[in-house]
């Protein structure tokens, strides 16, 4: 476990993230796994219920992360939740992105492997099926594909990133490190 800075509340839990940014403020009963990340301005609050982060999920700027009146937000691994997005009380699956702006209510599920598009607002208690595509207000499920690899792999940037921001490198995308990072995994994704 990695020491909680002191401006968190005492029922923070991190797990080795690989970077928090300090305008970050989380407070509550909330998880957050090995190697996620959380960037300027993140907001993550837990009065009742919990929040958990996967691993390797990063939590981009200005996103609002709360619970729901009857229901936790639990978001999986490798995911993106990009910039500008609120989650309240949700559940989202692996490997999944969340597009800048979106808004999940209340008991939304996310399946595994899914895009929310920018701007979407999925409606309290919906639940999309993994390998989904899902755009709108109200937003609908508008194509199937399985989206694993592209979601992994955007996790996967954010990761090396924020590994080179907590070393005080904002420039890793110059680095022949961080491309053999990101081939590699490419290659594990991909092969067979």
């Amino acid at each position: 476990m990695t020491e909680t800075p002191k401006r968190f509340g005492p029922g923070v839990m991190l797990d080795k993230p690989a970077f928090i940014h300090e305008t970050a403020l989380v407070y509550g009963h909330v998880h957050i796994g090995e190697g996620a990340s959380l960037w300027p301005y993140v907001v993550v609050r837990s009065e009742m219920h919990e929040v958990r982060i996967g691993a390797r999920t990063n939590i981009q700027d200005f996103v609002m992360i709360h619970v729901g009146n009857t229901t936790p937000t639990i978001i999986g691994v490798n995911c993106s939740i990009t910039h500008h997005c609120t989650i309240h009380g949700a559940e989202i699956g692996d490997n999944c992105l969340i597009g800048i702006n979106a808004t999940l209510m209340d008991g939304v599920k996310i399946g595994a492997n899914s895009i929310v598009a920018g701007h979407s607002i999925v409606t309290e208690g919906t639940v999309i099926p993994e390998n989904s595509i899902v755009a709108g207000s109200p937003a609908k499920v508008i194509k199937t594909r399985d989206n694993r690899v592209a979601n992994i792999m955007n996790a996967a940037f954010y990761f090396e990133n924020a590994k080179a921001y907590a070393r005080g490198d904002h420039r890793v995308t110059d680095r022949e490190e961080f491309r053999q990072a990101m081939t590699a995994e490419l290659k594990a994704l991909t092969a067979g």
